[in-house]
């Protein structure tokens, strides 16, 4: 009967080298663990910022909420505004690549009897009768115009970025026209005349106080004379006899 072969012995490196790989393993895992949450803080504190930033438009979507379940007038109108709030926050973005030079659009939600958000003043934006749909209107020669009617924003939003663009062109085409009708010039030539009329005042006001010196001058030595002959009268005639 043959013998049992014996069992091979274990190398001493083979362990060392599977022990050595096993706390590699786990530095690793350390250090993969510790990256992921630096990465859960920094987007942690990257959303904070969001958040906090959108809790006002989360209030006035509560308020909204509100509103439509209650038949106060003061909650209905409260309701209104936050609407048009909502829509200002939406206009946001458009508003703020409009030109730095251009002053003409003022967008801001009027809290009158009826609110409106004003995009400049003959365009505004007002709530329908039934405190849902927004109606975007004009101010023009023939009377007041609707130009859009519509319960989304988006809608709204890109009727209003149009209505900003066409009040842009018109303003570039005014600027144009005054320049190419001499209203540049003018106002050039305006500005020159008044340098020179500041200067020509500023000259004769100069003129005008050496004047003043000299008849002080002449004056002050008129009067020193006098006393002078005066003296001169009073010694011959009363001190010389």
């Amino acid at each position: 009967m043959d013998e049992p072969m014996p069992a091979p012995t274990e190398n001493p490196r083979s362990g060392l080298r599977r022990k050595s790989t096993a706390q590699a393993a786990d530095r690793l895992s350390a250090i993969i663990a510790q990256e992921k949450g630096a990465a859960r803080a920094v987007e942690g504190k990257a959303t904070l910022d969001e958040r906090m930033a959108s809790l006002a438009a989360a209030l006035r979507r509560a308020r909204v909420e509100n509103a439509d379940h209650s038949a106060a007038l003061a909650d209905l109108r409260a309701a209104e505004i936050a609407r048009l709030e909502i829509l200002a926050d939406a206009l946001a973005p458009v508003l703020a690549q409009v030109p730095a030079d251009c002053d003409i659009f003022d967008v801001a939600v009027s809290p009158s009897e009826r609110p409106r958000l004003f995009i400049d003043q003959i365009g505004f934006v007002e709530m329908d009768r039934d405190r849902r749909t927004y109606r975007f209107l004009q101010d023009t020669r023939h009377g007041r115009v609707t130009l859009i009617e519509s319960e989304k924003i988006d809608a709204l939003v890109d009727a209003v970025t149009n209505y900003i663009a066409h009040r842009l062109i018109e303003r570039e085409r005014a600027l144009a026209i005054d320049y190419a009708s001499g209203g540049a010039a003018r106002a050039l030539r305006v500005d020159s005349a008044a340098q020179s009329a500041g200067e020509i005042g500023a000259l004769r006001g100069k003129a005008f106080q050496a004047f003043l010196f000299v008849v002080e001058f002449l004056g002050s030595a008129a009067f020193f004379g006098m006393l002078a002959v005066i003296a001169l009268w009073a010694y011959r005639t009363y001190i010389a006899h």
